[in-house]
């Protein structure tokens, strides 16, 4: 039986994210482009997203794949359009597929977040040896914020981009046991920025664990 963990339509991408999403090691198939929409999901066991796949693209062949990963427990598959309906469509079928309704997902949990004021030199030199992102400087005040599935954190991360269009989004860490989001930019921007990641996350159906 699939296990539907994380179900996420992501609508008008944004273009930070959008980039994100786009860059070689995220991107394994097409990448998505500003102003489309997303469609996220993640099984277990992992093999299952294949069957995920399937179902999608054979009901809405207008959907690209832009992510089709397989972790050691769960499987993810990011999918993108133009069309917001033809999203729904590949989103009904897979439900339909599965047997599954959205808010048969996990809901996810907030894990951590701080806003770090004037980042040292030293440590935006240590955080951009690992981003994914755009550059860290220092001086900016750096917002930090993990979540449960880790997958939480393209929404999160699309919609406090939305909320803050002038926060510079560093770096999204969207596999693995947590979800990770690195933004920075004013004090006020990441304050902002925080707050709607936490209605978000907060707004989503979901079960317990």
């Amino acid at each position: 039986m699939t296990e539907l963990r994380v179900y996420l339509p992501i609508e008008d991408l944004q273009p930070q994210f959008a980039a994100y999403l786009s860059s070689p090691t995220r991107a394994r198939g097409y990448p998505p482009f500003t102003g489309q929409n997303s469609l996220i999901i993640e099984v277990a066991p992992a093999l299952a997203i294949h069957r995920i796949t399937d179902l999608a693209l054979k009901e809405s062949p207008d959907m690209e794949p832009g992510i089709l990963f397989t972790e050691r427990q769960f499987g993810l598959l990011e999918l993108h359009a133009d069309d917001m309906a033809d999203v729904e469509v590949a989103g009904r079928a897979i439900l339909k597929g599965i047997g599954a309704k959205p808010e048969d997902q996990l809901a996810p949990t907030i894990l951590y977040h701080d806003i770090i004021e004037d980042l040292s030199d030293q440590h935006a030199i240590i955080l951009n040896r690992s981003r994914d992102g755009s550059i860290l400087v220092p001086g900016v005040a750096l917002l930090i914020y993990e979540m449960a599935p880790a997958l939480f954190a393209c929404v999160a991360a699309n919609e406090a981009e939305k909320a803050a269009p002038n926060a510079i989004l560093n770096d999204v860490q969207m596999m693995g046991a947590t979800g990770r989001i690195f933004m920075s930019g004013s004090v006020e921007d990441m304050k902002v920025a925080r707050a709607t990641i936490t209605a978000c996350l907060e707004g989503i159906k979901g079960r317990k664990k």
